[in-house]
């Protein structure tokens, strides 16, 4: 007899001391990767008019975005507003800008923009009226985005 038995091999435990990290690098890679929208646009989506002198605006976070452009449904004709996630009549533009106002500090209401995106086929009425609510409530800083494109001389930027 021998003195030393053959153990049988069967295989080893799967060691999970890097799971903890795997874990770490995919919810990074998510974290980054992702996006949010903040609304779903219930309007198409606007044909931005273009522009040669363009300037991004800096402090995203206080900025106040109306959207201006044709319905989806082709049923509906004339321009609307959109403001979050729903369409409004232009006489709502001020409730939605004091709503915007009361979810700042008081500090950073001076600091505050209303960015409107309107189609380049809407009506420069509509824009007009828009411009007068913001203006009834002091809200005088106003930005229009437009897409980047060419210059006078037809040189692209």
């Amino acid at each position: 007899m021998s003195k030393f038995k053959k153990k049988k091999k069967g295989l080893p435990a799967i060691s999970t001391a890097s799971l903890p990290d795997i874990v770490f690098m995919l919810l990074f890679f998510f974290m980054v990767s992702t996006t949010m929208r903040e609304t779903d646009l219930l309007i198409k989506k606007p044909a931005l008019p273009v522009a040669s002198e363009v300037k991004k605006l800096e402090l995203k976070s206080l900025v106040s975005t109306i959207y201006v452009g044709k319905s989806k449904d082709s049923r509906i004709s004339g321009d609307k507003i959109q403001v979050n996630d729903k369409i409004v009549e232009v006489k709502d533009i001020p409730s939605f800008i004091f709503s915007e106002r009361a979810l700042r500090k008081e500090d950073e209401v001076k600091f505050m923009t209303t960015s409107i995106k309107a189609d380049k086929e809407a009506s420069v009425g509509t824009i007009l009226d828009i411009k007068e609510q913001l203006r009834d409530i002091n809200a005088l800083k106003i930005s229009f985005s437009t897409s980047k494109g060419s210059d006078l001389r037809g040189n692209y930027k």
